[in-house]
């Protein structure tokens, strides 16, 4: 496939973590894998130190988007935010929530624009913008905040994609008590509309094959274990089914996930986070990349979190963020 016309929009992530790490180890190997031209939104003094930490001989450049492409061959391209992050590896300081924050809502406004083609998140803490008043349950939500258009907000559905299997959360950062008070029929109708759209647009799926699972254990026993399979998962599967989406289930969650199940579906829509999440990070932890769907460009991370303990040593594994790049690519080639 065609690589987009534009670059792709790398973010910071929080700056004491290992994304700075994982973009420079991809950088490095872009001959090698021939991945798409990126470019890091972010602080170039950062990263210079933290190349410098890593051993890394490399040229940073600052670039402007537009410059990414004639930069990218020879220099790690950066496109300056104008916050300043001071924070040493597995240290977030005062400059951490800033920096990353920055960077995030710039990235968006160049994908925007159509200065990039898509963005590639790297990890954030919660727990650090929280203490600088960050109000979101995560990026995923946050990002839909900065979606917004004409007084709306699109419903970000959180993909987690790996070429073994795809999965998608129908509730997603809550607890498992609030799960259940938000699980609606009207919540899987949209959000399995929204994961057949964009099989069919963005992953190049004519006829996209979704497993929806069940809440309860054997998917309800037949109302023995529970009835939201009945009363809230099967009302849903007919209305999708009317729309003419090959929507499957309620399937028991514990036989979904083996070899030969995961060979009759293109996508396993769940119920609540864990539900997805432990099978793909079971079979795919180092490939799986989160993809945001619903949006109105296109949004992917790797599957992992900030690794505060490894940041700066060099250890940090790059692999989610170079399947991050290659399917971001993929996806915006698919789209242009």
């Amino acid at each position: 496939m065609a690589a987009p016309a534009k670059p792709l929009a790398v973010t910071l992530g929080e700056p004491a973590g290992i994304g700075p790490d994982i973009t420079i180890a991809a950088w490095l190997r872009r001959r090698e894998l021939d991945l798409p031209a990126f470019y890091l939104r972010g602080d170039e003094a950062l990263i210079a130190r933290r190349a410098k930490a890593l051993g890394a001989d490399i040229e940073i450049a600052s670039v402007s988007p537009g410059e990414t492409e004639t930069a990218f061959a020879d220099a790690l391209p950066v496109v300056a935010t104008g916050k300043h992050a001071t924070a040493e590896p597995g240290k977030p300081d005062a400059s951490s929530a800033p920096a990353a924050l920055a960077s995030i809502r710039e990235a968006v406004a160049d994908v925007r624009a159509g200065q990039a083609s898509a963005l590639v998140t790297n990890p954030i803490a919660k727990s650090v913008l929280y203490r600088a008043g960050f109000r979101h349950p995560g990026h995923t939500e946050f990002l839909a905040e900065l979606a917004e258009a004409d007084g709306r907000v699109p419903q970000p559905v959180m993909m987690l994609w790996s070429p073994r299997l795809a999965v998608v959360p129908v509730t997603i950062h809550v607890s498992l008590r609030d799960a259940l008070t938000q699980l609606t029929s009207d919540l899987i109708v949209s959000t399995v509309r929204i994961v057949a759209t964009e099989l069919r647009s963005r992953f190049g799926i004519a006829q996209p094959r979704i497993a929806v699972s069940g809440l309860n254990p054997h998917a309800g026993e037949d109302g023995s274990l529970g009835h939201e399979e009945q009363t809230v998962i099967a009302p849903a599967l007919k209305v999708l089914r009317n729309d003419g989406i090959d929507a499957r289930g309620p399937l028991p969650a514990d036989t979904m996930f083996h070899e030969a199940a995961r060979s009759l579906y293109d996508c396993a829509v769940c119920m609540y986070h864990d539900q997805a999440l432990i099978p793909i990070k079971t079979v795919a932890f180092d490939d799986a990349v989160n993809v945001t769907l619903g949006l109105p460009f296109i949004r992917t991370s790797p599957d992992h979190g900030t690794a505060f303990d490894i940041a700066g040593t060099g250890k940090a594994n790059p692999a989610s963020l170079i399947a991050a790049l290659k399917l971001a690519s993929r996806m915006a080639a698919a789209n242009s």
